[in-house]
């Protein structure tokens, strides 16, 4: 778990076991990170060896944004230090620069070693990564669900993991999968709950019986699918008010509706997963049903956000 928490570690262990990954190099400065995007060739991900939440993770599509974002990881900005992990990073701060892969982005829930399921994932405009819509399962044939679960399973081999629960996030590129990052633990919200909605399966239940050492079931009750949606500001300021949760929250098939900010709440974006200012969950036996139902929950709600005053 140690060295999996570490991405260029797990990088390195992966790329040995031949599992494709992206392109990578470490960097310590800001010359080896300029010499490691020219290695690899523009745009490149810059992003610090140790984080959550796709803190500190940047597209940059030429020189000017390489530099400017390494001065953010190397000290510039402490925006994106988020948890007493990644503040002990930056008195010895490492850069992972990656190479830009594009494709549809798979998230895969694995329990022990058995793969529970696969989730679509959809983020927002580049430069950063901002996760807006996710849903369960995504829609897959069976041998595309098969090569993903086995390229998983095989991360796990390489890994040296397999005892309760590991998402392994990929992407599936023009030359195929490339392993994007494995987290040794169960994804976070809201991705147990969709789980839960879609299949009918508790995976934080089941992993707390595997910790005690009860018997786990992770036999699928039903088929639904299950997705959420973001709700992201355009723009930075006083957060005057936010209305319709109470409407959507009542909707037939709203599963959940939840706002992270009150009114009066000053507004940042940090272009990470700190972005969000809301979120609503659906589920219901039919796909189509349920992107209805949360585009319909969406829909209801609103808020406005006052631009902080200019100085001057």
């Amino acid at each position: 778990i140690e060295r999996c928490c570490d991405k260029f570690v797990q990088r390195q262990l992966l790329a040995e076991a031949g599992v494709p990954t992206p392109a990578y190099r470490m960097a310590a400065n800001a010359m080896d990170v300029e010499s490691s995007a020219a290695e690899i060739g523009l745009p490149v991900i810059l992003k610090p060896a140790v984080g959550t939440g796709s803190s500190g993770v940047r597209l940059c599509r030429n020189l000017e944004e390489v530099a400017e974002h390494t001065t953010n990881l190397l000290g510039g900005k402490d925006t994106w230090l988020s948890s007493p992990k990644q503040r002990k990073w930056q008195s010895s701060p490492r850069i992972l620069v990656e190479e830009f892969v594009q494709g549809p982005h798979y998230c895969v829930h694995v329990m022990g070693h058995e793969v529970m399921g696969v989730e679509a994932a959809d983020f927002g405009r580049p430069p950063y990564f901002v996760c807006r819509d996710i849903t369960f399962p995504a829609s897959l044939t069976d041998v595309e669900y098969k090569r993903i679960a086995d390229v998983s399973l095989s991360c796990l081999q390489a890994l040296g993991l397999g005892w309760g629960p590991t998402t392994v996030e990929l992407r599936w590129t023009k030359l195929g999968l490339v392993v994007i990052e494995v987290n040794p633990r169960l994804s976070g919200a809201p991705d147990p709950l969709l789980v839960q909605l879609a299949y009918g399966v508790d995976l934080i239940t089941e992993h707390v019986k595997l910790v005690i050492g009860d018997e786990w079931n992770l036999r699928k009750r039903h088929s639904h699918t299950a997705a959420a949606r973001y709700l992201i500001p355009d723009c930075d300021g006083t957060l005057d008010w936010i209305d319709g949760d109470s409407r959507a929250a009542a909707m037939s098939g709203v599963a959940e509706v939840k706002l992270y900010f009150e009114p009066e709440t000053a507004i940042v974006r940090k272009g990470d997963n700190r972005d969000h200012i809301a979120r609503v969950i659906a589920a219901s036996p039919s796909r189509a049903r349920t992107e209805a139902i949360i585009q319909r929950a969406v829909d209801s709600i609103d808020w406005l956000i006052r631009p902080f005053p200019t100085l001057g």
